[in-house]
């Protein structure tokens, strides 16, 4: 006789299955060097306006004493006119500027796009706020009291509330004319005009009266400043991109110790550790999709998906292939032996990506200090120093034996992380982040699994640089840029 459990009556049945991000976890290092190299700024700020937009708010929210839902209402409303200005005459419109495009007409219909839900220019209660909100205390510009935004220890200048002033005045009516937009035509960022410049720059370079003392400000202000230098003279040394340049200034070669400016900032060494460490992440992402692939429509059990990744690796012992990897290290400093691999080969290789892993874990008893640290991360799974463990388990045994428990210790990774993630919906029913499950032997996907690269902040914080005038594309450090970073040698 075959019993059925229904289940409680409070609860809906089965899984709710969600699209889990990052499976395997081994991204959190990276984001978490990044957020502290780099601290104020994140992959969603782009546009130093809206830091300068916050801290008028905030100014005008103390004058008029509004309670957080006073705030958030001002923040919507600005933010929607704001974007309008923007569409009608900015090549780039600002972030977000798109999605007010639907109350735009014969008028703009603040109140409409305004209104809190799924129906509005954007789902979050607080707007765009939530994306620049962290960044903007960590900047000083703007501090939150009882929910409510208030002045932080940066007052907003005169000028800067002076520029947001009539915007301010005419977010507060439900629709805006055509002609009303027109007239707010100095926040368009095309205008040219961006007296919130003068103010940004010195606090994003911790400059106060044209010098730099680390005694008047936070660590953070400190760490951004020391990124931004960084940048600047890796610029200046490699004519690349922000990310290209400093991976080339810093993470390999002896220019972060040779080199005048480099050799003074400290946290040279723990960017030398992060960028390194981002091989390795990249590495188990496009390994981990190249896995999940492989898992056919009817399933594929453990067996399969280990024989795939072995079959994907040559004959001969672990030992043989690591003495076959080129040297990791030239006179004591990194050699690009990853920018080599990946640049003569294809990415999705299994055979490649595994390389990657062990020349990561080789890494891991090379480095040294802040370097090391930032590298290696906390002692968790699948990080470097975990994979140059395995690797000495395997020594003496195939390659394709090593390749074998990888498949098993990313499939027993994703589970971990998965259950990690479980959480119990309103009506009682669990709901699994994940793509990859499974069920009666056979592992199941919801479909692939993301590979894309890791950002480290440094486009952002580049082209924020960009916006406050330190650097242009053709020339990298202005000479302002010059001046307030002393990166010239």
């Amino acid at each position: 006789m075959t019993t059925v459990i229904d289940g409680p009556g409070w609860s809906a049945r089965g899984l709710d299955l969600g699209v889990g991000r990052y499976p395997l976890a081994v991204e959190g290092p990276v984001f978490q060097a990044a957020a502290h190299l780099v601290p104020g700024v994140t992959s969603g700020t782009r546009h130093i306006r809206y830091y300068a937009l916050y801290a008028a708010l905030a100014a005008h929210a103390a004058r008029e004493g509004l309670d957080d839902g006073g705030c958030r209402r001002l923040v919507r409303r600005c933010e929607i006119v704001l974007g309008a200005v923007s569409l009608l005459h900015d090549g780039e419109p600002l972030h977000g500027a798109d999605r007010v495009e639907p109350w735009l007409g014969d008028e703009l219909d603040v109140a409409g796009a305004a209104t809190e839900g799924g129906r509005s220019y954007s789902a979050d209660n607080w707007g765009y706020w939530s994306v620049y909100g962290r960044p903007s205390v960590l900047l000083g510009t703007v501090a939150v009291r009882d929910g409510a935004l208030r002045p932080g220890r940066h007052a907003c200048p005169p000028s800067v509330r002076e520029l947001f002033a009539p915007l301010i005045e005419a977010a507060a009516h439900d629709r805006l004319p055509w002609d009303r937009l027109e007239a707010l035509r100095a926040l368009a960022l095309q205008d040219g005009d961006a007296p919130e410049a003068a103010w940004l720059s010195g606090l994003f370079t911790a400059v106060r009266a044209g010098r730099h003392d680390p005694a008047e400000w936070e660590p953070d202000d400190v760490r951004r400043r020391a990124t931004l230098r960084v940048i600047g003279r890796s610029v200046l040394l490699h004519r690349q991109g922000w990310d290209e340049a400093v991976e080339s200034a810093v993470a390999f070669g002896d220019q972060a110790v040779t080199d005048p400016v480099l050799r003074t900032i400290p946290e040279v060494a723990g960017w030398r550790g992060a960028l390194l460490r981002r091989y390795s992440a990249e590495a188990w992402r496009r390994l981990w999709a190249a896995l999940v692939r492989q898992i056919g429509p009817e399933g594929s059990t453990g067996q399969q998906l280990r024989d795939w990744l072995a079959a994907s690796m040559p004959a001969g012992s672990t030992r043989a292939f690591m003495d076959g990897l080129p040297p990791t290290m030239r006179g004591g400093h990194p050699n690009p032996i990853e920018r080599i691999v990946l640049g003569g080969g294809d990415p999705a290789d299994p055979l490649l990506n595994v390389g990657l892993l062990l020349v990561g874990g080789r890494r891991a008893g090379e480095l040294e200090g802040d370097a090391r640290t930032a590298f290696v991360g906390p002692n968790d799974f699948l990080n470097p120093r975990w994979v140059a463990l395995r690797t000495e388990e395997f020594q003496d045994r195939p390659v394709r034996d090593l390749a074998a428990r990888l498949a098993d210790d990313m499939l027993e990774q994703a589970r971990r992380v998965a259950l990690s993630r479980v959480r119990v919906g309103p009506l009682g029913q669990l709901k699994v982040s994940a793509k990859v499950h499974r069920r009666g032997g056979l592992y199941y996907k919801t479909g692939d699994e993301g590979e894309g690269l890791l950002g480290m902040r440094l486009w952002q914080l580049g082209r924020l640089g960009t916006q406050l005038g330190l650097f242009q594309p053709d020339a990298p450090v202005t000479p302002l840029g010059l001046m307030l970073l002393g990166v010239d040698s």
